[in-house]
């Protein structure tokens, strides 16, 4: 789930300031949804680079160097993050070979675990997990859309950009793919380029990435532990392709494809954006600043550079909406499979297009954004989403002890190892958000636990139409 919460919020803040001034329990092992496997392992790829690469990785290392002032040990930080990335993509990729089920996380814990506990992840990601972030990206892609169109306000060009993607969303499964696949490889391309750019035109500045003996001092240390945390946010949307399992051709085969290559892109990417920015802006101009990628950008093309890696940024945010809103809505329809109350949800338009669910998703999205509502709701669901993907990792080793005999097309790489690396990571990400943000993660534990009740609800009336239906029948 599409994450880099806090700094991209702070990102808009800062921006304004300046503009200013289951369940039943579903088929074992192996059902599917969706009308058909129409996408490409092109195509999930996109999705996957879509869905991580959004605004953290252009905001975050200013707070990096602040105490970590080494070229090398930065550059190490952000490929630590995506190694980790990597080890959570190969637990995934286990559990979606075996359940080629969209809806990620919904369809994973209920199979390892308990309908219930797919319900609870399902509840967060269909009502909010999806919605804020979508409002929070189409907001960013306001602000930063004022380097294209001046003053233009910020809201008319988030709505606008959200109901745009939700439209081509609802022309069905074959649109969305041609659409999410140009939108990702312009994002792509207009990286490379400014990557191209600042080693070409850009002044190198006394910064080596070569390693040193004091970089040891800084890798051990706390803040690199705790920009670790920030680099995982930025590394979050690697399991974008299990939403969509039931539409991707061969998805045993093709969807822990897709997060492995979609991954490795992004991790190379994102090494290399921070050697640029660190290769061409001063680390003292950097130090403490959030819009790191806005002064590389001054010092490569000048006085236009803001407005240069505005538009970058702009319209790459055009393809990490489109992926959420591709497959956030996956979740609510495969609900919607499985839950009579849901029904609706899962009716598909004749293109493949879960139309009710985008709809829902898209009047969530808007009002969060009329509201200004998606940044509180963002503070609270971090963890609750952390705590999905700790027990979906959880559950490859549950499985693999409680059920050795399923059959699994593809299986984890490196397990137990990768499996243990992700599970240390998230568990000390969640530590940290107990003891920063405890308000904050309580209330995620609530609407966690609201999920249960909801779950309660559903399931006894569930129980109860059987029996009215048979004293009717009497």
């Amino acid at each position: 789930m599409p994450a880099r919460w806090q700094l991209l919020a702070a990102a808009l803040k800062v921006r304004s300031e300046m503009a200013a001034s289951e369940t039943g329990s579903p088929a074992w092992p192996g059902s599917r949804s969706g009308s058909g496997s129409s996408v490409s392992v092109l195509v999930a790829v996109a999705i996957v680079v879509a869905d991580m690469v959004g605004v953290g990785v252009f905001t975050s290392l200013g707070f990096q160097v602040k105490d970590i002032p080494s070229g090398f040990s930065i550059l190490l930080l952000w490929t630590i993050g995506g190694i980790v990335a990597l080890c959570g993509v190969f637990s995934y990729g286990e559990l979606g070979a075996m359940f080629p089920r969209s809806s990620g996380e919904y369809n994973f814990l209920g199979r390892a675990y308990h309908p219930a506990f797919g319900f609870v992840a399902g509840w967060v990601s269909a009502t909010v997990g999806f919605a804020a972030p979508v409002a929070l990206a189409a907001m960013a892609f306001g602000e930063y859309g004022k380097s294209v169109v001046p003053n233009a306000p910020p809201l008319a060009l988030a709505i606008g950009v959200v109901w745009l993607v939700s439209l081509v969303q609802l022309t069905g499964v074959r649109h969305s793919s041609n659409f999410q696949l140009i939108a990702t490889i312009l994002k792509v391309l207009l990286i490379v380029a400014f990557l191209v750019s600042g080693f070409v035109i850009g002044t190198a500045q006394p910064v080596s990435f070569a390693p040193s003996a004091s970089d040891f001092t800084h890798i051990v240390s706390a803040p690199f532990a705790i920009s670790l945390v920030f680099v995982m946010y930025s590394f979050s949307g690697w399991n974008a392709a299990t939403y969509i399992i039931g539409e991707v051709r061969l998805p045993e085969r093709n969807v822990p494809r897709a997060m492995l290559f979609g991954t490795l892109i992004v991790l190379v990417l994102y090494v290399a954006l921070n050697a640029v920015f660190l290769h061409t802006a001063p680390i003292d101009k950097l130090a403490g600043q959030l819009d790191v990628a806005r002064i590389s950008g001054s010092y490569i093309f000048g006085e236009f550079g803001g407005r240069i890696v505005g538009a970058m940024i702009c319209f790459g945010l055009i393809s990490s909406i489109s992926a959420m809103m591709w497959i956030g809505p996956r979740v609510m329809m495969t609900m919607g499979e499985d839950l009579p109350v849901l029904r609706a949800f899962a009716r598909r338009s004749t293109g493949g297009a879960p139309a009710y669910a985008i709809l829902f998703q898209l009047t969530v999205a808007s009002l969060m954004l009329f509201t200004r509502s998606f940044e509180a709701v963002l503070d609270f669901i971090q963890f609750a989403l952390l705590f999905c993907s700790f027990f979906t990792v959880l559950g490859v080793i549950k499985l693999r002890i409680t059920h050795p005999d399923l059959p699994r097309p593809y299986r984890a790489w490196g397990y137990p190892v990768t499996p243990v690396v992700f599970l240390l990571v998230t568990g000390f990400m969640m530590y940290y958000l107990l003891t920063e943000r405890p308000l904050q993660s309580l209330l995620g534990l609530l609407i966690m636990c609201s999920g249960l009740l909801i779950y309660a609800v559903f399931r006894k009336r569930a129980d109860q139409a059987p029996a009215a239906v048979s004293a009717g029948s009497e």
